[in-house]
């Protein structure tokens, strides 16, 4: 087994997290968990071998391993790794994860989240749960090896772009200023960003300030003024004329029930 599709819009059901301490009695362990995903974070060399297919351990790797898999373990001495077992919603948006990976940079995030499960389990499960949830959207969405970029289809400066842009929406954005956070041209952003969310960088930013002046004129009493700077526009007759022309009424009319009665939908990807 190469790979395993998990569902990842609800969080889990966490029925153990710990670290776990192997090879000291034996070099081999073939078990499996009819009910439970196994996920592990390693610290050692080894080899795993999942429903016959033989995956190499190195330090700084994880694992998840779906329920009633056969595993075994071949260790070369004392292997530590921290583990959570668990069981994950059948339903939602399907996501293609390796059964094995290299963390890479999200390493010690990963790290981090799980030690912080660790933590949090004799006292506070839900809390831990909380951390697990964090660390399998991580794993689900490392960056795997070859010209594709990530698993969920989206190019890697393309997800660099939108992180970006949702952290300076209240800041003046430019194509090329955008392009230089992701690492890229700008004409070659422009062909990324279409190819994988169906519309222009200029569009989608247009698209995310109007959808968080939405929310901010429906939900919160901050005056109008302070919404419009922190969407980015802080012109309020341009503030204005984005409202009406976006969401169909001016931002009063939106703050007291007019316009759309849900925000515009984020672009995604193809």
């Amino acid at each position: 087994m190469l790979e395993t599709v998990v569902c990842l819009d609800e969080p889990p059901v966490v029925t153990s997290v710990g670290f776990a301490v192997h090879g000291l009695s034996g070099h081999t362990d073939v078990f499996r968990l009819p009910d439970l995903w196994q996920l592990h974070l390693y610290r050692y060399a080894a080899d795993l071998t999942v429903d016959g297919t033989h995956h190499a351990i190195r330090p700084g790797r994880v694992s998840l391993v779906p329920p009633a898999t056969t595993v075994r373990y071949r260790y070369r001495g004392r292997s530590e790794h921290l583990y959570a077992h668990l069981s994950l919603p059948t339903t939602g948006r399907p996501h293609t994860v390796p059964v094995m990976q290299d963390a890479g940079p999200e390493l010690p995030v990963l790290s981090a989240l799980m030690h912080q499960a660790l933590a949090a389990w004799p006292s506070t499960p839900v809390r831990a749960a909380a951390e697990i949830w964090a660390t399998l959207w991580r794993v689900a969405h490392l960056t795997p090896p070859g010209p594709q970029g990530r698993r969920d289809g989206r190019h890697p400066a393309v997800n660099a772009a939108i992180a970006h842009i949702e952290a300076h929406l209240a800041d003046p954005l430019t194509v090329p200023g955008i392009a230089r956070a992701a690492g890229v041209s700008h004409n070659h952003l422009t062909r990324l960003f279409r190819a994988h969310t169906g519309t222009t960088v200029v569009a989608y930013v247009r698209q995310r300030r109007i959808a968080r002046a939405r929310h901010l004129l429906r939900e919160s009493t901050l005056s109008i003024s302070a919404i419009a700077t922190q969407v980015g526009i802080p012109d309020l007759q341009a503030f204005n004329k984005a409202c009406r022309r976006e969401l169909g009424a001016s931002p009063r009319a939106v703050r007291h029930g007019g316009g759309p009665t849900a925000s515009p939908p984020p672009a995604r990807p193809r």
